[in-house]
């Protein structure tokens, strides 16, 4: 039997007790509990939300005439051990599932729902009084959702593809005479740096993070994006060979995969579909020198030559490759040299006959920021690096620690690699070849040398590359992010593409006079950081690594 005031507490203040809002005793009491009813008209607002009611529980001090309440001896908190309350719309949140500081607060239809629609609500969704794991899987399937959409620069590529989905075979006229395909690239999150690094991950439910909860989620959404061409990082070497490639083979796709070098197990992978693709060659490259001391780390890169299987000339090819940079902020010397690497390896893969280059697609995740001296140097196609601190090379730092000079040249001679990034050997291979012509040019070639070590703090590579993605979104300035975890939301993931003319092909309202190339038709926008804490950030319930997968659109202008 309850004391005279809790009774009238209740009779006056709460509400009806009825089936659906009891005190149903001898039961464990959920950590996030709403009071729900009717509040006096002095009230501004009812109990408290979201508390723990197992925690010296008490009415505040502002309940008028029932202070006297608030001084008696009797005390709501001797019951709560061993008491559920049955609520008629819970709003249960789980320890972990968001950060103390992104909280998001509970909609305002909680507050102003009448005791009729809530008794009602009540009926259908609680049958007996849950555990908090049971409310947790119940509402968990409701959150997590990033919304994600297209964003195309070609309306007549958003015509095919719903032509596309309501089965049509590309048998029109337009569609026989091009060449369309998408691309994603997408870092996985290998499970042993997850492991490794788990300070990153204190934001998620531990259940969340094992590798039989993340891999069904990531096939689903390869699967659902459906990408032409997948470039996967992280991809951990035992898992690929038990499960993932197994899986994209059943989907249709050829899977070349490339392990980091030394004790690391994780690499990329370059998978593609057989029916729109064959593959002419596939080049490995290891980032790691045991005869250069600079080249110590044990990041790798892959480049394919790919030929479409169907309306194109008989020789037409594009050169996708894929790599993961090293992460360490304070060496940007490494990254760069890896990156030359990367570059010299696509000029020898990507160059036709006629000397020229045929169509480049570079994914990736390149640990550099947007507007960074490497990101810049990927698309202005040259860098002056003479004075520039090695910590500032990829921006992930504000106040980068050290700051020691880059070298000049960054790496040595013997690597065999030019400040133009292609391989030096080859070069001087076909110089010799050239004969006579080599001879009646000397005196230029040795003014070219002069002029060469006096700009060797100049890199230059060949491509016209643009990013698919424009980093901030235009009508509020705020930054696009592609990784997200407790520490940071950044973009470091990329594809890169050769456009036909000049890189305004990558930006809306691109024109088709291209006489050669790649032109973006659309792709896949990304989010800012506060929609994905929203969703808990980074992994979460429906998006199991710490990156968002890129998708783009391609459509094969040939010369």
């Amino acid at each position: 039997m309850l004391p005279r005031h809790v009774q009238r507490l209740g009779r006056d203040w709460i509400t009806h007790w009825n089936g659906s809002q009891m005190l149903a005793l001898n039961s464990p009491v959920s950590s996030c509990v709403r009071w729900a009813g009717h509040y006096p008209p002095w009230a501004s607002f009812p109990l408290p939300v979201s508390a723990d009611f197992s925690a010296n529980w008490r009415f505040p001090s502002f309940f008028g005439p029932w202070r006297q309440f608030q001084n008696s001896n009797w005390h709501l908190d001797n019951y709560t051990q061993s008491c559920c309350f049955h609520l008629p719309s819970p709003s249960m949140k789980s320890e972990g599932e968001e950060p103390l500081t992104k909280k998001r607060r509970l909609s305002d239809q909680d507050d102003t729902s009448t005791p009729e629609q809530e008794t009602n609500l009540s009926n259908e969704k609680e049958v007996s009084c849950l555990s908090v794991a049971e409310n947790e899987e119940k509402h968990s399937s409701k959150k997590g959702i990033i919304k994600r959409h297209w964003e195309y620069f070609c309306q007549q590529s958003k015509t095919m593809k719903i032509a596309e989905n309501r089965g049509s075979n590309q048998s029109n006229t337009e569609s026989e005479a091009t060449f369309d395909f998408t691309v994603m690239s997408y870092n996985i999150l290998s499970q042993n740096l997850l492991e490794d690094n788990s300070h990153l991950y204190k934001h998620c439910r531990q259940r969340l993070l094992f590798w039989t909860y993340r891999f069904p989620n990531i096939l689903q959404e390869i699967k659902e994006l459906d990408a032409d061409v997948l470039c996967l990082q992280e991809v951990q070497e035992n898992h690929y060979r038990r499960e993932i490639k197994s899986s994209l083979e059943s989907l249709g796709y050829h899977c070349e995969y490339k392990m980091r070098t030394g004790r690391k197990p994780d690499g990329c992978a370059i998978c593609f579909k057989t029916s729109k693709f064959s593959l002419i060659s596939s080049k490995h490259v290891e980032f790691f020198r045991h005869d250069i001391p600079l080249l110590d780390r044990d990041n790798v890169g892959l480049v394919l030559l790919l030929q479409p299987r169907f309306h194109c000339k008989a020789n037409a090819a594009i050169c996708v490759a894929n790599t993961h940079l090293l992460y360490n902020p304070r060496r940007g010397d490494i990254k760069l040299t890896q990156l030359a690497m990367l570059l010299a390896e696509i000029a020898n893969v990507a160059r036709q006959k006629d000397g020229s280059f045929c169509p480049i697609i570079i994914c990736g995740d390149f640990n550099s920021v947007p507007g960074s001296p490497l990101y810049r140097f990927i698309k202005e196609g040259k860098l002056n690096y003479e004075g520039l601190a090695i910590g500032k090379v990829s921006g992930q730092e504000q106040f980068p620690r050290g700051q020691r000079i880059l070298s000049i040249p960054i790496w040595p001679k013997k690597l065999g690699i030019s400040q133009n990034c292609v391989y030096e050997m080859k070069h001087q291979q076909k110089e010799e070849n050239a004969g006579e012509k080599l001879e009646a040019a000397k005196p230029d070639n040795t003014q070219e040398i002069v002029i060469s070590e006096k700009s060797s703090s100049k890199l230059q590579h060949h491509f016209k590359l643009s990013s698919v993605y424009s980093h901030y979104f235009p009508e509020t300035g705020m930054p696009e992010v592609t990784t997200c975890h407790s520490r940071s939301a950044v973009t470091v993931d990329y594809i890169f593409y050769s456009a036909a003319n000049d890189d305004i092909a990558a930006q809306p309202g691109a024109e088709d006079s291209f006489c050669g190339g790649l032109k973006l038709l659309g792709r896949l926008a990304l989010v800012t950081e506060k929609d994905l804490w929203t969703v808990n950030g980074l992994p979460n319930e429906n998006n199991s690594s710490d990156h968002l997968p890129l998708l783009a659109e391609f459509r094969l202008i040939e010369r």
